[in-house]
């Protein structure tokens, strides 16, 4: 399998994370690309990453469904109860956060005449919203690993990383608390976005 990323991603973290907490990203082959590459809307014709070669020659893209295709045993994907959709609301609240998070960053990149300040305010209520609806339930989050966990995780890892002015921890202590300690784990240690 090939992975295309880019290491800035939110949603890539996500995949590798999981894959890494799966033992099995030695089945991987990341190949860093730019959603201006050509090449990858032949994989993905959104020209997003993740996008997920498989050896057959197919590709599946966005990445609650690579996540999905990889937990073959559904590790990390409860499949009963409460869990399951707990598990499932907090991964697209998370993929909510990365979703507005990408969408304002890109804007705020525009030059000055054509960025809108208030397409920016938007995203960031967004972003704002869904913290303050993960800081209610934080004592919940436990000190477990499901994939709304690592999504969550990914989505404040990227929150630190490109809206740290935000200073998001300031107004949720017990979020910021629960990341601290999920962010200790390898597979969030090894994955830490930087700038390429």
């Amino acid at each position: 399998m090939k992975l295309r990323y880019s290491p800035t991603s939110p949603f890539v973290r996500k995949v590798v994370v999981l894959a890494k907490e799966l033992g099995i990203e030695n089945k991987i082959e990341l190949q860093k690309t730019s959603t201006t590459d050509p090449d990858l809307a032949t994989q993905n014709p959104l020209g997003k990453v993740p996008s997920l070669l498989l050896d057959d020659g197919s590709s599946l893209y966005d990445s609650p469904v690579i996540c999905a295709y990889i937990d073959t045993a559904n590790k990390f994907h409860p499949t009963n109860g409460q869990a399951r959709w707990a598990a499932a609301r907090r991964q697209a609240l998370a993929d909510g956060i990365m979703d507005a998070g990408v969408l304002g960053r890109g804007e705020m990149l525009r030059p000055a005449g054509e960025k809108s300040e208030k397409f920016i305010e938007a995203q960031k209520l967004k972003l704002n919203n869904a913290m303050n609806a993960l800081e209610k339930e934080a004592d919940s989050l436990g000190d477990g690993i499901d994939i709304g966990l690592i999504a969550v995780a990914a989505a404040l890892g990227y929150m630190d990383f490109r809206y740290a002015s935000e200073n998001w921890r300031d107004t949720r202590p017990n979020l910021a608390r629960w990341y601290d300690r999920f962010a200790q784990r390898p597979s969030m240690q090894t994955t830490v976005p930087k700038d390429a």
